[in-house]
C-alpha cells in the first residue's frame, strides 16, 4: 500500500445540526401550507438547529414558529427587510446576540416580478423584484459570511429555480435573476471557499407549493406539470426542503459551489419553458 492511502478512512459525515444556527430568510407560508422556506426551517429544526426566521408576512414566520416548537425544536423571529442593508445588518446582529453564532444562511426569498420582456416590461418593477430576487441574498451574505468565517465553517444555501437554468420562459425578470443567482453561487463559493465557508445552490421545478396554489392553477395545469417531468410525479416543499437539509449539514462537507435541481429531472429534458402549454405563467 502507498503512503497516500495509509491515512485513517474519516467517519461518515452527520446529518446532525445540533449545536448549530440557521437563518432562514422566506420561513413562512402563504397559508397553512408546507413552503419550500418553511419546510427547511422545520427539517433542519428536527436536525437539532435553532432557527431564526424572517419573512415579509410576520404572522407566516409566527406559524413556523409555532410548527415548530410542536416539534420540540427552537425558532426566533426577527423582523427584517431583506433589501435593505441596515436592517439586514441588524438581523445578523440579533441573531449574534442571541445565539453566539451563525453556522447556516438560507437565501429563499423571492417574487415572480414584472411580466413582459425587455420593449415592454416596468422598468421600477424589474429594480425592485431584482433587489428581491438577488440584491437581498448579497445584503444577508455580507454580514454572516464575516461571522462563519470567524469560526472557521459556514453553508450557504441559495434558492434559484430551474427557470434560471433553462431557456423559453416568456418573460425576462424572473429566469433573468435566478441565473444570476446561480453565478452569484459560483462566485461566492470561490471566495469563501478559503474560509471554510461552502455556498450552494438549489432550483427547484415546478413544485406545487401554497404560493404556486395561489397562483391560478388549476387540476388541469397541475396534472401537465406532472406529466412533463422524467417521474410524473408532483414534488413539493419538503421535496426542496431536505435539499436544504443536505447541503447545511456535514454530509455535504466536500460539496461547495454545486447547482442542484430538485425538479423530477425536467431541467434534463428536452422541452423549454415556452413548450409546456402555459406552464411558465405559473412559477416555478
Amino acid at each position: 500500500m502507498t503512503e497516500e492511502f495509509q491515512e485513517p478512512v474519516q467517519e461518515p459525515a452527520s446529518a446532525s445540526l445540533e449545536g448549530r444556527v440557521a437563518i432562514v430568510t422566506g420561513a413562512g407560508s402563504r397559508s397553512d401550507g408546507i413552503g419550500n422556506g418553511r419546510a427547511a426551517s422545520i427539517l433542519m429544526a428536527r436536525a437539532g438547529a435553532r432557527i431564526v426566521l424572517i419573512d415579509a408576512v410576520r404572522e407566516a414566520a409566527l406559524k413556523t414558529q409555532e410548527m415548530i416548537a410542536a416539534d420540540g425544536g427552537e425558532a426566533i423571529v426577527i423582523d427584517c427587510d431583506v433589501t435593505d442593508e441596515k436592517s439586514c445588518k441588524a438581523a445578523i446582529d440579533e441573531t449574534l446576540k442571541t445565539f453566539g453564532r451563525v453556522d447556516i444562511l438560507v437565501n429563499n426569498v423571492g417574487i415572480g416580478g414584472p411580466k413582459g420582456n425587455a420593449t415592454d416590461l416596468d422598468l421600477g418593477e424589474w429594480e425592485h423584484a431584482m433587489r428581491v430576487n438577488l440584491t437581498s441574498m448579497v445584503l444577508m451574505a455580507r454580514y454572516a459570511i464575516p461571522a462563519m468565517a470567524a469560526q472557521g465553517k459556514g453553508a450557504i444555501i441559495n434558492v434559484s429555480s430551474v427557470a434560471g437554468m433553462i431557456g423559453g420562459h416568456p418573460h425576462l425578470m424572473y429566469p433573468t435573476s435566478k441565473g444570476a443567482v446561480i453565478n452569484m453561487t459560483r462566485a461566492m463559493a470561490a471566495h469563501h471557499g478559503q474560509s471554510g465557508v461552502r455556498v450552494n445552490c438549489v432550483c427547484p421545478g415546478m413544485v406545487h407549493t401554497p404560493m404556486v396554489s395561489t397562483s391560478g392553477m388549476t387540476p388541469e395545469l397541475r396534472a401537465e406539470r406532472r406529466a412533463r417531468s422524467f417521474l410524473g410525479t408532483e414534488g413539493n416543499g419538503w421535496d426542496v426542503g431536505h435539499a436544504i437539509r443536505f447541503l447545511a449539514s456535514d454530509e455535504a462537507r466536500w460539496i461547495t459551489g454545486a447547482i442542484l435541481p430538485v425538479d423530477a429531472g425536467s431541467s434534463a429534458g428536452r422541452h423549454s419553458y415556452s413548450d409546456r402549454k402555459g406552464l411558465s405563467e405559473t412559477r416555478a
